[in-house]
């Protein structure tokens, strides 16, 4: 393991940040000598961001908190385009105003994480747009495809894997790495951007942008990449039943937000605090160390930390009691997350299977079924082990509810409306 001399580096590499690193001895000292600008760029195709970009999110952090500059890049450009890195098929393209409007509700996310303003280490947000849009395509590929060979292009995974998988790759996308570089080029010039991060499936993309700016400029550039992240059972980090776990609050509660880091698998516990809390490392070495009952009380310290972060202290105090109320004193809670049922469907009776399916606690009526068969499913505190059972209003608990338990950690109200 490579012994780093600046705050930055070391801290990533205690923390687990750190996967892959170009010139590490020369950004070590770029990084102790003076600030280091360095960004990430991130896509405008959803209105929220997902928990998997919280790592990324976390590396500007650690990035500002150790005395350097983050530049945070949004995607107007290169969305148009879609980056093919990670993906199976191409993605439906979005008009200028979706994704100015995506880039808008984003930026509220970063400003939770990082201190935007006119300093020298404060964060800037940029659009990609601002220079990719002005582009002529002839001058584009005149002035930067020179650089770039076909045969070194292929060879990336981004575009090998989506081959092997005989999955189209249109020639727009394949041109997303030749953006990405230009883009890290002109932070150079604009920003004296010298640092590039992103997941490690982005290295084939940063290695291009920091080969041009050594190649054209002749200047210092280095790359940057975390590791892909999953959960010890091997799953993707940030998928649930119920989809995505989204960060902007008007697309998933700060309720579930706290679920989502408690019900984190044991083995996870402490990977996840160094990475997503601002917690002391000594701290969470003892959190790391409970076993039995205590980890449990590990969870709880890290879905409070990482909800605190994000949404508040006071938010996530509340989302604490919540599921404090539902789950140990078997309470009724206005902060638990609510679906509503036409109340004519369960008036005419409804498979408890279908009704757990609703409610996002499973992803099939099979999956649904096999969770009461093992014992796992709840309907107002009473255990059920018939998935077909049909639900009628007259099953309604108190409150006008229909409490819906999965396990011991993941609760949903279901309404008839």
């Amino acid at each position: 393991m490579t012994a780093f001399k600046s705050e930055f580096l070391r801290t990533l590499q205690e923390r687990g940040f750190i996967h892959q690193i170009t010139h590490p001895e020369e950004l070590d000292a770029a990084a102790s000598k003076g600030i280091v600008p360095a960004y990430i760029g991130f896509d405008a195709t959803a209105s929220s961001l997902h928990v998997g970009s919280l790592i990324q999110i976390m590396m500007l952090r650690r990035l500002q908190q150790a005395g350097h500059k983050p530049i945070v890049i949004m995607g107007g450009g290169t969305t148009k385009v879609g980056d093919p890195s990670g993906k199976d098929e191409s993605r439906q393209l979005l008009d200028d105003a979706a994704i100015q409007g995506n880039i808008a509700s984003i930026r509220t996310v970063f400003e939770k994480f990082l201190s935007f303003g006119n300093k020298p280490t404060d964060a800037i947000l940029v659009d990609n747009d601002e220079w990719l849009s002005k582009l002529g395509y002839i001058e584009f590929l005149r002035e930067y495809g020179v650089h770039f060979t076909i045969n070194r292009m292929l060879s990336f995974d981004s575009v090998k894997l989506r081959l092997e998988r005989e999955q189209p790759l249109t020639f727009i996308e394949f041109n997303y790495m030749l953006m990405q570089a230009v883009d890290f080029l002109e932070l150079s010039r604009r920003y004296n951007c010298q640092l590039q991060m992103g997941g490690s499936d982005q290295w084939g993309n940063i290695l291009n942008g920091v080969e041009l700016i050594r190649r054209v400029d002749q200047k210092p550039a280095f790359g940057l990449t975390t590791p892909l992240l999953a959960t010890s059972s091997g799953a993707k980090m940030g998928k649930t039943a119920k989809g995505a776990v989204w960060l902007n609050a008007d697309m998933l509660s700060p309720y579930d937000y706290w679920q989502f880091w408690r019900n984190t698998e044991d083995g996870d516990v402490g990977r996840f605090l160094r990475l997503f809390t601002d917690l002391p490392l000594d701290e969470i070495a003892k959190l790391e160390a409970l076993e039995g009952a205590g980890i449990n009380e590990a969870k709880k310290t890290l879905a409070d930390a990482a909800t605190t972060l994000l949404h508040g202290a006071d938010a996530a105090r509340t989302a604490r009691d919540a599921a404090e109320k539902a789950f140990e004193q078997g309470a009724l809670s206005a902060d638990l997350p609510t679906v509503e049922i036409h109340k004519g469907e369960i008036a005419a009776g409804m498979p408890l299977a279908t009704m757990t399916m609703r409610a996002g606690l499973a992803t099939s009526g099979g999956e649904a079924r096999r969770l009461a068969q093992g014992g796992g499913l709840r309907l107002n505190d009473k255990q059920e082990m018939d998935g077909a059972r049909i639900i009628t209003l007259a099953d309604e608990g108190p409150g006008g509810v229909f409490k819906l338990a999965a396990g011991k950690k993941k609760i949903v109200l279901v309404k008839a409306v």
